[in-house]
């Protein structure tokens, strides 16, 4: 596979050294709007080929695939570009910025017959796949209950007295000004695949509340208006009838950047968590229920996103997650912004 990188930012580093280590894949261009972000990022990764535009690299065309890590806005845009192109897309998530425009790239792509899959990274997470191995395979039984959270405790350690010091390449996650949709559009589609994935169960009807704290006089550093969210709850209904709480927050002191999901059902229960500590998946089941005993279970390595990206237009089989599943997740988070403000429960 003949790879272009669309963007040569932050994330294009983990996409670059993982594509590398791929038998078969070759990087063979790049594009970013920032010559000396391009220069340096092709320099590191070996890349012979530069382009200021997409516009340019299409008119080459000498690829197979594009790897699309623009902004969050930019994804639109230039995935349809390359899928017209006749390219297949590994996208970063999420896949738009709605899912009005999300659904435009999945029937763009399926038109086409083009693979194409979003980077939803904890699917690279070898117990997610045996917890969902688990759950259909009916260990805990029917499933009743589920909570699910992403924590993070980046603002927590910022020192907002300090507003000289605050200025940097983060500051526009917190305003709708400058494209954020705050924690529910930054992690929000993880937590969600996190969910969904493990119990096999989408969620049909949902409601949703955001806070943004306050953190500055006046809410405000400069260009920046600081009213994104900082934190969500979903309350849920899933397609077996099952409920359960989605929640997340920049605000969880002592957590990095954990998830942690729950679920029980009628036979057994199942606990998953992970963060840069570890990953840690136990069940209690069958005759352990009435003890409450939990035994932790491990799980074989699973192939990754990139690598399930270049096996799929190797053999011309599409994977997942692909376009239509996060556009599904998508409607969830454009749902949850109508719910906060309308304070209604949305089927979905």
């Amino acid at each position: 596979m003949r790879l272009l990188i669309l963007g040569a930012g932050r994330m294009a580093n983990s996409h670059a050294k993982a594509f590398a280590t791929i038998d078969g894949v070759e990087m063979v261009g790049a594009v970013d709007t920032d010559p000396a972000a391009l220069a340096g990022f092709c320099d590191t990764y070996g890349i012979p080929r530069r382009f200021a535009s997409l516009e340019a690299a299409l008119a080459w065309g000498e690829f197979d695939a594009v790897d699309n890590i623009t902004p969050d806005s930019i994804h639109h845009p230039t995935t349809l570009a390359a899928l017209r192109a006749g390219k297949h897309v590994f996208c970063e998530k999420p896949l738009a910025i709605s899912h009005d425009k999300a659904m435009e790239m999945v029937e763009a792509a399926e038109a086409a017959g083009l693979v194409n899959m979003v980077n939803l990274t904890y699917r690279n997470v070898a117990e997610l796949h045996k917890a969902r191995e688990l759950i259909a395979a009916g260990t805990i039984g029917e499933v009743k209950h589920i909570e699910a959270s992403y924590l993070q405790h980046w603002l927590a350690l910022r020192d907002f007295n300090d507003t000289a010091g605050l200025a940097g390449t983060w500051l526009w996650r917190l305003s709708k000004g400058h494209g954020s949709n705050g924690t529910l559009g930054d992690i929000g589609i993880h937590i969600l695949d996190f969910t969904s994935f493990a119990t096999g169960q989408p969620i049909v009807a949902m409601n949703c509340r955001l806070q943004t704290f306050h953190k500055v006089p006046g809410d405000r550093i400069g260009d920046y208006v600081l009213d994104a969210n900082d934190s969500f709850i979903i309350s849920a209904e899933f397609g077996n009838g099952a409920i359960g709480v989605i929640h997340s927050s920049r605000w969880a002191s002592g957590h990095s950047n954990d998830q942690r999901l729950r679920v029980y059902g009628n036979k057994g229960g199942l606990e998953l968590s992970h963060g840069h500590w570890g990953t840690l998946l136990r069940v209690c089941a069958g005759e352990d229920v009435a003890t409450s005993t939990w035994r932790e279970v491990s799980a074989d390595p699973v192939p990754t996103n990139y690598q399930r990206f270049a096996e799929a237009v190797r053999t011309g089989i599409q994977s997942e997650p692909g376009f239509r599943h996060a556009a599904g997740l998508q409607k969830v988070l454009d749902l949850a912004l109508v719910a906060d403000l309308d304070r209604r429960e949305h089927q979905v």
